[in-house]
């Protein structure tokens, strides 16, 4: 569908902090002491919902991260961060305090007492941030190797008690939780057709046994490309049933249901018969 300006540069915005926390992940991966990373958690605690982008948990200490993929030039002043056109933004400092106070809250009601370091990290090579304070506590993209050499040094053997702490953390994020700020939609607002998972196209075509993009050339099973459709239709409307004629609607396909139906039955599983059987 077609999106608002105000849509699109949201859009935009969870994308690139998307891309900044996959680049962090990637970068947390040279760490190779005894720690557990856990990453993109969602927590509630008293009736307060807040996001950790990236946790590490050591021996005596845990490490929390704010990841900010801000790109350009910014400046720091009176405690409030502005791009260099004047317009201030919102401190990524402040959001990180949110978080640390309520995590810390959290911690305690599991009566864990670690020490807990935060950080707001600035992963875009691109980025410069002016008059840049010296106590607080940013790390900028020309630190994070020497920071991660610095916790490779970090003493830690994990015991039981922590990786029951990192299974009750996990148990603790909330899977499911709906952004009210994404834009409504309706079923037949939006284009059907399968798109192309590397380029985004809809110019996908059944070739014998493969879906084939003729806007980059490439190339999957036909299963997989009907599979994938499904799934993004279950995750756009997960109240509505599965069925044959309705994914065959979805992939704007020809002349193909009695194979969506092949496809459907060896994927999923069947439930009812007749015209009223779908798919779970």
């Amino acid at each position: 569908m077609q999106l608002s300006e105000k849509d699109q540069q949201y859009f935009y915005n969870l994308e690139k902090g998307l891309a900044g926390e996959k680049l962090f992940d990637s970068i947390t991966e040279g760490i190779l002491c005894d720690c557990l990373i856990l990453n993109d958690l969602l927590f509630k605690h008293n009736n307060t919902t807040f996001q950790i982008d990236s946790l590490i948990v050591f021996q005596d200490c845990i490490y929390m991260f704010e990841v900010k993929n801000f790109e350009g030039d910014y400046f720091y002043e009176s405690e409030r961060f502005y791009k260099t056109s004047n317009s201030e933004v919102n401190n990524p400092l402040n959001q990180l305090m949110r978080s640390e106070s309520l995590f810390r809250q959290l911690l305690q009601s599991l009566r864990v007492t670690i020490p807990l370091h935060a950080y707001v990290v600035f992963i875009n090579p691109d980025f410069t941030l002016y008059q840049a304070p010296l106590n607080k506590p940013f790390l900028f993209p020309t630190q994070l190797n020497r920071f991660i050499k610095k916790l490779n040094m970090v003493p830690s053997k994990l015991n039981k008690k922590h990786k029951i702490l990192a299974d009750q953390l996990i148990s603790l994020h909330i899977q499911d939780f709906s952004f009210s700020s994404l834009p409504s939609y309706e079923y037949d607002q939006l284009r059907k057709g399968i798109p192309c998972p590397k380029c985004k196209s809809f110019a996908t075509t059944s070739v014998g046994r493969l879906s084939v993009c003729n806007a980059c050339r490439f190339e999957e099973t036909f299963e997989a490309a009907v599979m994938r459709n499904v799934h993004e239709f279950k995750l756009l409307f997960p109240t509505k049933k599965i069925t044959t004629n309705i994914i065959h609607d979805w992939c704007n396909l020809v002349n193909s249901k009695k194979r969506i139906n092949r496809i459907l039955e060896k994927n999923l599983k069947i439930v009812g018969t007749h015209q009223w059987a779908y798919y779970e």
